[in-house]
C-alpha cells in the first residue's frame, strides 16, 4: 500500500522537483567555491601580515 502511494507522491510535480535536481548541485558547488575563496583570501591576508623570516 505504501509503494502505491509512493508512485504519486513522486510523480512529476509540476516541474519544481525537477529543478531541485539541477539547483541542488550548483548551489552546493557555488557554496564549497565560496567557502574556499574566503579560506585563500584570509590565508593570504594572515601570510602578508607575518613576518618575514631570515635565514
Amino acid at each position: 500500500m505504501v509503494t502505491a502511494y509512493a508512485e504519486y507522491v513522486f510523480a512529476h510535480q509540476g516541474g519544481w522537483d525537477e529543478m531541485l535536481y539541477a539547483a541542488a548541485p550548483i548551489a552546493l558547488i557555488f557554496g564549497l567555491l565560496r567557502l574556499a575563496t574566503v579560506r585563500a583570501k584570509r590565508a593570504k591576508k594572515v601570510d602578508a601580515t607575518a613576518p618575514a623570516e631570515s635565514d
